[in-house]
């Protein structure tokens, strides 16, 4: 425990830690006013796509929007700052990003883990969340299922590492009230 306290700091809390990986929430990585400058930037700046998936015997609409650059050298100068902060916190070196757009709290993304034969070995995925406060649920894969939530708040960040994805689901739901935009930025070393 104490070389995650030196990795996360004093404002992390751990909420997963052993052979199943490590999960772990850092608020407040960005202040206030970089989230919401870093938050306009990337609403203005990036070419958000609309997408659709076969679900239930049916082509449906992927609820919320998205973006991705394979290809960090060519992703909006942003990303980059948000790249330098993660990287120098965490010790990692990341290779691709993704970013979802959640346009309201009608917009979610359902139960998934980040798909292991896409990403290097014992993966670290670092996720940024700018904009409005929403709820990431977390559940073990293996039954009887263990459930646990976080509200992900503007500036965060929340980190999945080694065995994490292997072992955990994770997704935001929907929310019950009116909620203002969020976009996630989601950090991920792939293999080559």
């Amino acid at each position: 425990m104490a070389q995650q306290a030196a990795l996360f700091g004093e404002s992390r809390q751990v909420l997963v830690s052993g052979a199943h990986g490590t999960i772990a929430y850092i608020p407040a990585l960005f202040s206030a006013q970089e989230s919401i400058e870093l938050f306009g930037a990337l609403h203005r700046e990036v070419a958000w796509t609309s997408e659709t998936m076969y679900m239930y015997d049916r082509v449906v609409d992927v609820p919320r929007l998205v973006a991705s650059y394979p290809d960090l050298s060519h992703a909006p100068a942003e990303i980059g700052v948000i790249r330098a902060r993660i990287e120098g916190k965490l010790g990692v070196v990341f290779s691709a990003v993704g970013l979802n757009y959640y346009r309201s709290g009608s917009d979610s993304v359902a139960w998934h883990s980040d798909k292991d034969e896409d990403l290097v070995a014992d993966p670290t995925v670092a996720l940024v969340s700018l904009g409005a406060a929403r709820t990431m649920r977390v559940r073990t894969k293996a039954v009887p299922r263990t459930y646990l939530s976080v509200d992900l708040e503007p500036g965060s960040l929340f980190v999945m590492q080694g065995a994490a994805q292997q072992h955990y689901e994770h997704h935001i739901p929907k929310a019950k009230r009116p909620t203002e935009p969020r976009i996630s930025v989601v950090f991920r070393t792939k293999r080559r």
